[in-house]
């Protein structure tokens, strides 16, 4: 039998940032090619009987939107897309299927298991932040070599509240309480864009300048910003998730 790829779930309908995204991915996580399966949700829909199990991990992008928005503030590509993820969600926490959701991914994870994800609290500006370990951070696999405190790149408008039951949380940050949380054994999410890079991260910015994260008069001062900032640590949990998780 040959390799098992990752499964790239992306829900990001902009071409341009989607790209730079999955290409992101890949670099970050020392992925070839022909070892990701990438799926747009968008442009695609999920198989009913998709089977987690076939791939050697799951990796869920983040997006523009929120699954704390009202159903009727969703358009029919989010509806849609949210659907796909959360259908798939109780087969990967059932059997601990290796996951990493960024971003989005957290809220999604979350909402499934029964905790609060919502808009009232803790959302964070576009640009750089930083992130602290927990207790059990220390002693999780995939941040065990990491520093006690790195900077990340944060921008989001909903943000855990409640942690559902089982769930250990690894990273903190300072305006945002979860950064990072495992579920069971292998189940993963982060709040921060662990693939982002300045100029990455830079790209989102003009992006999504008119998406209602930050005033547009502000795109450039933040780019620069982010260029600026020293993050290259997040970085280094994607790859520490796809080397523990590559497998035949």
């Amino acid at each position: 039998m040959g390799q098992r790829p990752f499964l790239v779930l992306q829900v990001r309908p902009e071409t341009e940032a989607a790209d730079d995204e999955y290409d992101a991915i890949l670099a970050k996580g020392r992925l070839a090619p022909a070892e990701a399966r990438r799926v747009r949700l968008d442009q695609e829909a999920l198989p009913a009987d998709l089977d987690p199990g076939a791939y050697a991990g799951i990796i869920v992008g983040g997006g523009p939107g929120c699954v704390s928005d009202p159903p009727d503030a969703k358009s029919p590509v989010e509806a849609r897309m949210e659907a796909a993820v959360l259908s798939l969600l109780p087969r990967v926490t059932a059997r601990d299927v290796p996951f990493l959701g960024c971003c989005y991914g957290l809220g999604a994870l979350v909402q499934h298991l029964g905790g609060v994800v919502a808009q009232s609290r803790y959302g964070e500006p576009v640009g750089p932040a930083s992130c602290a370990m927990t207790a059990d951070g220390r002693e999780d696999a995939l941040l065990r070599d990491l520093p006690d405190r790195f900077g990340i790149f944060v921008g989001h408008k909903e943000a855990v509240q409640r942690l559902p039951e089982g769930c250990a949380h690894l990273l903190e940050g300072d305006a945002c309480p979860v950064q990072m949380v495992r579920f069971r054994n292998n189940v993963y999410a982060t709040q921060f864009h662990p693939e982002a890079d300045p100029e990455v991260f830079a790209l989102r910015i003009r992006v999504y300048r008119d998406a209602g994260y930050f005033d547009p008069e502000e795109a450039e001062a933040l780019e620069a910003a982010c260029r600026a900032a020293d993050v290259h640590v997040p970085e280094r949990i994607l790859e520490a998730f796809v080397t523990r998780y590559r497998r035949t």
